[in-house]
């Protein structure tokens, strides 16, 4: 009987943590599920992005267990005189620190110091909190660091930084403009609040991470190898911090594998390489499935799916970056600030639900006409 029951938690326990990680969980479903229909191959693997992003995750563990995005955040806000000032610092560091660091990151960082702050003024900072996410996925958008999905596309169709960037700086433009448009509508009270500005810890050692991290940076837009970089990476790391290994989001990398299995078996299949391929050769074609498959599959697996069946990787990178607007399954991201709230306020579920969906479609609406013209004239 006491078997019985330690089975069964232990069932239960499995099934939490795979509900908890449920894109996972899919991507390893897909891979094998696709496997008994195709031979999977090592080469279907692309082992230079789970590197490049094994490398930034691990750097920016060591910022955060070093204070130093804490201390960037604190300082700026407690220069913070008004409701709107205050605001704008939150979603606009959130908008630029996502463009370098991920808009998982960004969030996972920011979102937590805007609820002490909501606390502090004894007030509900829901709307923040969505602001914050539509600026860590807008701003994500312009680098290839920015996020999974285009740190996906830069290194499988192998872009030139200079070409990537001049592609997404409309979208960047527009997006920075509808978030200032959002954020002038808010409230100029006064403020009168104190933040206590949290101190670096290690100096030097979060310096030799400030070091790799733009050796990381470079590695990216390839202007050093990229397996140096994770040489250098890791071995810093073992003689100053071990421990951060162990924090590395290695669920993500996992899930990646998971795709790149289930979209290269599925590209195997010449029927369903043919039907995709000729849907994609339309113009338009690939910036609206981006855009739509979004919605339903979250755009880092849409990327993944479409990209072995178009050779248009800029209406691919801006469609899914559009598409990451819209539900709340659209940007894994917008899942991260979504719990972080609702932890913080479980009875404001359905009206955090509500305003998100308010924003980003009013966001989809506004941003995804624009840059279909974009396309269209590319």
């Amino acid at each position: 009987m006491e078997g019985t029951r330690q089975e069964i938690g232990k069932f239960k326990e499995i099934a939490a943590w795979l509900k908890k990680e449920s894109v996972l969980s899919i991507a390893v479903g897909l891979a094998i599920i696709s496997s008994f229909f195709e031979i999977p191959k090592v080469s279907y693997i692309n082992f230079k992005v789970l590197i490049l992003l094994f490398n930034l995750m691990l750097i920016i563990e060591a910022f955060k267990h070093y204070n130093l995005l804490d201390y960037v955040a604190t300082l700026l806000i407690g220069k913070s005189k008004t409701m709107r000032q205050a605001e704008y610092y939150l979603v606009g560091l959130t908008f630029v620190a996502a463009m370098f660091m991920t808009n998982d990151v960004a969030l996972i960082t920011f979102v937590p110091l805007t609820l002490i702050i909501g606390k502090k003024l004894n007030k509900k900072v829901m709307k923040w909190v969505v602001f914050q996410t539509l600026a860590a996925n807008l701003g994500s958008s312009l680098t290839p660091m920015g996020n999974p999905q285009n740190l996906f596309v830069y290194t499988y169709y192998d872009i030139s930084l200079l070409k990537f960037l001049q592609i997404m700086m409309p979208m960047l433009i527009l997006s920075a403009t509808f978030m200032v448009g959002l954020i002038q509508r808010e409230k100029k009270k006064d403020i009168q609040f104190t933040i206590e500005v949290i101190q670096l810890k290690a100096l030097k050692k979060t310096a030799g991470y400030g070091v790799l991290f733009f050796m990381v940076l470079a590695s990216v837009v390839q202007w050093i190898d990229y397996r140096a970089a994770f040489v250098l990476v890791v071995g810093y790391t073992l003689l100053v911090e071990r421990t951060l290994l162990k924090k590395v989001d290695y669920t993500l990398l996992i899930t990646f594998i998971g795709f790149f299995i289930f979209v290269g078996n599925l590209a195997s299949i010449p029927a369903v390489k043919e039907l995709f391929e000729q849907v994609l050769s339309k113009s338009g074609a690939t910036y609206l499935s981006g855009v739509l498959l979004s919605q339903v599959i979250s755009n880092v697996p849409a990327t993944m799916l479409l990209a072995p069946f178009t050779e248009n990787w800029q209406e691919l990178v801006l469609g899914v970056d559009v598409g990451g607007m819209g539900t709340l399954i659209a940007s894994m991201a917008s899942i991260i600030s979504y719990k972080l709230y609702i932890k913080a306020y479980p009875e404001e579920q359905r009206h955090y639900f509500r305003a998100f969906t308010k924003y980003n479609l009013l966001g989809l609406l506004v941003i995804a006409p624009v840059m279909w013209l974009f396309v269209t004239f590319l």
